[in-house]
């Protein structure tokens, strides 16, 4: 039960952000799962938290008890996939929900994979080295001050040295730029 939990719960999260794509990320996701999610500013922790809370959401979503969550995934720090995804889904409900158009959360999450340089990787052309440098890279922030070459969100004539803005005030400014368009 154990395997087929955790591997459910990798197909709930791949699904939510990959949808009908063409092309496979399978590789892709399954190595940013395997790393756990670092943080250098305390407050995002609370994206390491949020990250943790979707395995009760995909345990609520699927009809499995939470004590069962706990034992099967429960074992693991938050993964990178797993903020990513927390964050993706936060910043369509929270913010940027509109029935109108849909759930976008894929759109978020895909943004901060291209961001990060690492949208070019689909299951052909995946390089586990490469994505480790780029992830690590990110952790430890040492993208450019705007976001550019590493980090999870970018901007143009950014005021503010991004290295040093917890990750939940980057996205708002993203989603606020994207707003203004």
């Amino acid at each position: 039960m154990y395997k087929d939990i955790v591997n459910e719960y990798f197909e709930w999260m791949y699904n939510l952000v990959c949808g009908e794509k063409n092309v496979s990320y399978r590789r892709l996701l399954q190595h940013l799962h395997s790393i756990e999610f670092t943080y250098i500013l305390p407050m995002d922790g609370n994206r390491a938290e949020d990250g943790i809370d979707l395995r009760y959401r995909f345990g609520y979503e699927n009809d499995i008890p939470d004590s069962v969550i706990a034992a099967c995934l429960d074992d693991e720090p938050c993964s990178v996939l797993e903020m990513m995804v927390a964050l993706a889904i936060r910043c369509e409900e929270h913010i940027m929900s509109n029935p109108d158009i849909g759930d976008r959360a894929g759109q978020w999450f895909w943004t901060m994979v291209t961001n990060l340089g690492l949208a070019y990787m689909n299951d052909f052309k995946f390089d586990g080295d490469e994505a480790d440098g780029v992830i690590l890279k990110c952790l430890n922030r040492e993208y450019k001050r705007d976001g550019s070459n590493g980090g999870l969100f970018r901007f143009v004539n950014c005021r503010k040295d991004l290295r040093k803005v917890e990750i939940w005030y980057q996205a708002m400014w993203y989603l606020d730029e994207v707003l203004k368009i």
